[in-house]
Parts: C-alpha cells; sequence; structure tokens
C-alpha cells in the first residue's frame, strides 16, 4: 500500500501504521468515517471513506484543510508563499522564524501555520496555555529549498484532489461531540494523545478525559478503533488492563522518531482497541508484528463508568 503523507507534520504521525490500521478494519465504505481527533488525518487521507467527519479542538489544523477545501488555498499559492518566506528565511535566519511564528499568533494564517509546521523544531505542533504556538525554531536557514518545497506543494495537490472527489467535512469541535455524530453502519477511528505519555497537541489529556472517551466510545451504536500504547520497556498502558480490558485488542511494534536525543527514541508496542473481531489475517504475515486477542467486549456497565 502507498501511504499518501498529508503536508501537516505532527509527532506521533501514523504513517507508518497506517496499513495495519486498514488490515484490522471491519468498514463496508457506505457509512461515515468519523475521526474525533484529526492529527495529521494521515489515517482517514489513507483510508479514503466516501463519506467522513474529520474533527479536532486544534483549529488551525482544520482551518488549514478547510482553505484548501473552499480554495483559499492552492498548491500555486503555497508554492509562491514558501519560496517568499524561505528566501527571508536563508537571508535572515532565526529572526525571520520569530518574526512569522509572532505574526501567526496574532493572525494565525494558514500559510504561516504551515511555514512554521516546517521550520520549526522537530516538527512539533505546541501551543502554550495561551493557545499561542511556541515551538523554537529547527536551526536550518536553508530549509526551504526548491525539491523540499516541491514536495509540499505536491502533498497540497494530492489532498486538494482527495477532497474534491470525497464527502469529507471538517470541524472544529470537541470528541465528546463528534462521537455523538456516529450511528450504526459508521466507524470511529480515535487517535488521542496517547494516556501518560508526553504529548503534542493543542489540549492536554488525563484521565478525566480518558474516562470520558471510554464512557463515549462504550455508548456508541457503531463501530470503533481507538489507537493508543500498550507498552514500552519501561512501563505498561494500565487503562488497557482497567478500562479497555473487555474489548478486542491488537498490538504491533513501532519505533517512533520524535524524541529530541536518541535515548529518548524507544521502540514502542503500539495498541488498537475495537469493539469488533479485527481482521488479524494479513496483519499476522507482516513482519516484526506482535499480535494480542484478548477476550471480547461485555456489555457496557453505564454505572460503572466514571
Amino acid at each position: 500500500m502507498r501511504i499518501f503523507v498529508p503536508p501537516i507534520k505532527c509527532q506521533g504521525i501514523k504513517t507508518k501504521l497506517v496499513s495495519w490500521i486498514k488490515d484490522s478494519l471491519d468498514f463496508n465504505y457506505e457509512g461515515k468515517w468519523i475521526e474525533p481527533f484529526f492529527g495529521s488525518g494521515v489515517v482517514g487521507f489513507n483510508i479514503r471513506p466516501k463519506k467522513a467527519i474529520f474533527a479536532d479542538t486544534n483549529p488551525h489544523l482544520i482551518n488549514f484543510y478547510i482553505n484548501i477545501q473552499n480554495e483559499k488555498i492552492t498548491p500555486g499559492i503555497v508554492r509562491e508563499f514558501l519560496e517568499l518566506e524561505g528566501n527571508n528565511l536563508q537571508k535572515k535566519g532565526s529572526e525571520h522564524y520569530y518574526e512569522i511564528r509572532d505574526r501567526f499568533n496574532t493572525n494565525f494564517d494558514s500559510l504561516d501555520f504551515i511555514f512554521l509546521n516546517r521550520a520549526c523544531f522537530n516538527g512539533m505542533i505546541r501551543f502554550n496555555k495561551n493557545g499561542k504556538f511556541n515551538v523554537p525554531f529547527c536551526k536550518k536557514d536553508n530549509r526551504f529549498s526548491k525539491a523540499y518545497i516541491t514536495k509540499i506543494v505536491n502533498q497540497v495537490d494530492n489532498i486538494r484532489t482527495l477532497i474534491q472527489n470525497h464527502d469529507w467535512t471538517f470541524i472544529v469541535q470537541d470528541f465528546r461531540e463528534t462521537i455523538k455524530f456516529a450511528s450504526e453502519g459508521d466507524l470511529i477511528y480515535c487517535d488521542p494523545p496517547y494516556i501518560d505519555r508526553h504529548v503534542d497537541y493543542y489540549n492536554g489529556w488525563s484521565e478525566i478525559e480518558e474516562n470520558q472517551l471510554f464512557k463515549a466510545l462504550s455508548l456508541t451504536k457503531s463501530k470503533f478503533i481507538l489507537s493508543t500504547w500498550h507498552s514500552n520497556k519501561y512501563r505498561e498502558n494500565e487503562y488497557l488492563k482497567t478500562l479497555w480490558s473487555n474489548y478486542y485488542i491488537v498490538t504491533k511494534s513501532h519505533f517512533y522518531h520524535v524524541g529530541a536525543s536518541e535515548v529518548n527514541r524507544n521502540e514502542m508496542l503500539e495498541a488498537l482497541v475495537c469493539n469488533f473481531p479485527p481482521n488479524i489475517v494479513t496483519s499476522a504475515l507482516q513482519e516484526n508484528e506482535q499480535l494480542v486477542l484478548l477476550e471480547p467486549k461485555i456489555e457496557y456497565d453505564s454505572k460503572a463508568a466514571i
């Protein structure tokens, strides 16, 4: 499966896990595909459902794709903008990066957002408590080479084509509201910030949100898949043993290249939590994969939920 990489980078992007997730699906593509935690969009963009609701609380992610949908952003506009600002960056260095960052934090322009996303440290998306983008410069003045700009422009062009040929809705919305849109025949794919992990997101994620997500998914009539972490060499995700233990759980070994230093870049066992038996026949043939199928889901006890 050839994976389409979206123009906006995010830490923890599921690029190398898309094929595994797709293989695990039980989805006939007739219902809606619903993502309450849109993030990079790499999973939904590669699944390519006929109808989809892509939602996130981060307005900058959603607005970027809305602007592509309504053609306020085109491949030509992106190329012209990045060539201009890339030249300015090469001349002025970090000073220009912080000028763009200050401008974005005033006007929240989508073109400034993609510039910052591609020029900041480690491709991070991080905001302070006041909602201001605060990731430092990556220290590469010549970041926007001709080839790199062309790569980004092609990604924008590819997503524009996908949006034009599918019934997709992009919306800024809390996950609790988005899950309410789901009905029987739909599939909800959730990729929230990983509980008990350092997260790079517009809002934080705690035990409260994890419990609220559990309650919302337990009550839905649609199928769902939850992406989360199972374990690494240091510890395990205890919530898989408590909240999610009565659902189907499939795991796969994966390595993230997102830490600031190599010592922080460790292998992790990824997990998919499903309320349906996942298709593990094709997934089991993939290399370097560990699969675990736990007991099936039991009836949800609403009184026991938090």
